[in-house]
């Protein structure tokens, strides 16, 4: 069963009467009223970090992802609560002070604080992080139009090649084994656009499953449909030059996941606000496709205009 078959069928009717739950159909909870936004996010070893040899940069990533889910909305996290379950061998006292001083510099770099949480003993190691902001208004799902611009910021597809190479599945030189893996632990989350992306986003997501299903998720309840310019989808020059040397296909990097940059759709007049502030902050956003009516196929298109396919869209949570 799919997470969000999952959801409708067992959980969306308990919140039905609780306007903030945003019929668990978001990234976030959103009290209005009280400005309040909430997001709450589990990670399990295997499955949202390979193992725990690296403590210090596994608590980096979980938290920098958990964090994005506020910051693709729009608000600025302030908060932040961390639960854990481990055993005596994850949760020896040389990874807990590796996890506390991480914490502490993640801290210092997004001016968030540590509020809370709790401790369990299992041998399955994971954790869960409830991450919290204040604002008088998100950016929603649901909300684009058609003929909205999709934009993207950063670059996609570097923490795939890390993760890959972390498994061992490919082989590239030193610096760059160090470049990929430093982008799987340390995604680039865009902590300077939440304030700005109210101004001129309809729409938006963190890209944590892949850009193509993520974009799918930001429009799963209106009747729209899209199409993507694979060319316009940023990479770095480390993954074009890979892609080139390897003669592989761009089209196999761009949707697989773990990226946590921010997918949002805008208006046409927009376009000269989204390009100042790009400048003004130093953030990279691309304009890579448009929203279309429903009656037009959803479509990947390629440089000579030619509809491509891609193996994975992105990651699938089944139960």
């Amino acid at each position: 069963m799919h997470e969000f078959d999952l959801i409708k069928k067992y959980f969306s009717k308990l919140s039905k009467l609780n306007k903030s739950s945003l019929n668990l159909n978001d990234d976030v909870f959103f009290d209005k009223k009280k400005s309040l936004v909430v997001s709450i996010d589990t990670y399990n070893e295997g499955v949202h970090f390979l193992d725990f040899k690296k403590p210090d940069l596994v608590i980096k990533k979980i938290l920098r992802s958990s964090i994005s889910d506020l910051i693709c909305k729009g608000v600025s996290p302030k908060y932040y609560f961390i639960s854990g379950s481990g055993n005596k061998k994850t949760f020896s006292k040389k990874n807990l002070s590796k996890i506390s001083n991480s914490l502490k510099m993640e801290q210092n770099k997004y001016k968030i604080s540590l509020c809370g949480g709790d401790t369990t003993f299992s041998n399955q190691l994971s954790f869960s992080i409830t991450s919290i902001g204040y604002s008088k208004n998100i950016i929603y799902r649901n909300k684009a139009k058609v003929d909205d611009n999709i934009y993207v910021t950063g670059n996609l597809g570097d923490s795939f090649v890390g993760l890959k190479v972390l498994q061992n599945k490919i082989k590239v030189t030193k610096k760059l084994k160090h470049y990929f893996i430093k982008k799987y632990f340390e995604p680039d989350i865009q902590i300077k656009l939440p304030n700005e992306l109210l101004k001129f986003a309809n729409s938006s997501i963190d890209i944590s499953d892949g850009l193509l299903d993520d974009l799918k998720k930001m429009i799963n309840n209106q009747k729209l449909s899209y199409e993507i310019w694979e060319q316009k989808i940023p990479i770095s020059r480390n993954l074009q030059n890979y892609i080139k040397n390897n003669n592989y296909k761009k089209s196999n990097f761009i949707s697989n996941g773990d990226d946590y940059q921010i997918l949002f759709t805008a208006s046409e007049d927009k376009s000269r606000i989204i390009k100042n502030t790009s400048k003004k902050l130093g953030v990279k956003i691309s304009r890579i496709g448009k929203i279309r009516p429903y009656n037009q196929k959803s479509l990947l298109i390629g440089k000579k205009r030619q509809h491509l396919l891609v193996k994975n869209p992105g990651y699938k949570h089944q139960f």
